[in-house]
């Protein structure tokens, strides 16, 4: 995924799907001059990381 594609996720008002390996996570914040995004596991809120946005992936 690109950085301003996370972005935008970030601010959309309609859920949209994205997965790091195969799980399913929710964008918290973009760093767009790391290209890296604060995540945490849908079931999992207080488990967040920081991952290189590229890892990212939308599931259309």
């Amino acid at each position: 995924m690109k950085v301003f594609r996370a972005q935008e996720i970030l601010r959309a008002e309609d859920r949209i799907q994205v997965e790091l390996n195969g799980v399913s996570v929710w964008i918290d914040s973009v760093d767009p001059e790391k290209e890296t995004a604060k995540v945490h596991v849908e079931e999992q809120p207080a488990d967040s990381r920081v991952v290189p946005v590229d890892e990212l992936q939308e599931v259309t």
